[in-house]
């Protein structure tokens, strides 16, 4: 019952996430015409046995773009390898669904999070650190944290480290971050939109933070999210009082996956490119992850840090 209950829940929050449009089977052949996803071969799935007594695991909702799994996703994995040698790095994803289309059309295998963690105790690792890749602390997280609470009694001493937006630093690092990763297409005829998430969670004023963030500090910048506030409705009425003729899509999503691919920089009417190709703008997209960028990696490094420094208090 167990079992059928966290497929359930893994099914709930992949919908609610956006990432199907109807059932699997035309996700999965939307996602094989529409794009090259990339080589899988070329991505380390970390589910390694002979972990030894102190893991590192990263869990990450997960994304079937093999490209950008490797370079956003992938490179936070080598970023923390690199600061924490003692420590054995993992894999899990929280979404069963992207693990089992990976699985079937790649033949690559993920853990999930029950997996890694059973792996965990079977190896006898003594000491835990969960780092998740979440942006926020939303439902996600927190049904993360509440999982890894179930299996606290199998290792000495656990931590789960904070996600991406915690603190003030937290916002002001990574505005920074993208607003220079972007600086490039900022000449003042330029509207550079950030495409966000959201979720309907207390956490999705992260946004409304960030875009104040950018009023306070930077010009030309905005955010708008998929799945909640601001919507698109109300990012193209902030671009409509400037004086722009292009806008740069990005987005604000450790991944480029099926919302940047699609939703973000896809050819149907509805997806963002389209909509603010007939309002007369030219549009550029930028598919590119927060994963790829070295200050985000940093700064989960050092959430990490954090998490395993708690181990001793």
């Amino acid at each position: 019952m167990k079992n059928i209950c966290l497929w359930a829940l893994a099914v709930t929050v992949f919908l609610a996430a956006g990432f199907m449009k109807g059932a699997s089977p035309a996700f999965a052949a939307q996602e094989e015409e529409n794009q090259e996803t990339g080589d899988a071969s070329l991505d380390d799935p970390r589910n390694e046995d002979g972990i030894g007594e102190k893991e590192l695991l990263v869990v990450s909702f997960g994304t079937s773009y093999n490209d950008s799994r490797r370079l956003t996703i992938g490179a936070i994995e080598e970023e923390l390898e690199e600061a924490f040698a003692d420590w054995s790095i993992r894999r899990a994803f929280t979404s069963q669904i992207i693990i089992d289309h990976v699985k079937d059309r790649d033949g690559e295998i993920i853990d999930n999070v029950k997996e890694a963690l059973e792996r965990a105790a079977d190896n006898g690792v003594r000491q835990l650190v969960v780092q998740p890749t979440h942006l926020m602390d939303g439902y996600e997280y927190h049904d993360l944290v509440d999982e890894v609470a179930e299996f606290s009694d199998a290792f000495e001493r656990v931590a789960v480290g904070e996600p991406l937006l915690s603190d003030e630093e937290d916002f002001a690092r990574v505005a920074q971050a993208v607003t220079d990763a972007a600086a490039e297409y900022n000449d003042g005829s330029t509207a550079i939109v950030f495409m966000g998430h959201g979720t309907q969670a207390d956490s999705n004023g992260i946004y409304a933070k960030l875009q104040e963030l950018f009023r306070d500090e930077y010009e030309h910048y905005y955010i708008g999210t998929v799945e909640a506030e601001p919507a698109l409705e109300d990012v193209l009425a902030l671009v409509k009082e400037g004086e722009y003729t292009r806008v740069v899509l990005e987005p604000l999503m450790v991944v480029a996956g099926d919302h940047a691919n699609n939703d973000m920089a896809g050819e149907d009417e509805d997806s963002w490119k389209s909509i603010f190709e007939a309002e007369g703008y030219e549009v550029i997209p930028v598919l590119k992850g927060l994963g790829e960028m070295e200050p985000v990696r940093k700064l989960y490094v050092e959430h990490a840090q954090a998490a395993i420094d708690s181990l001793a208090e």
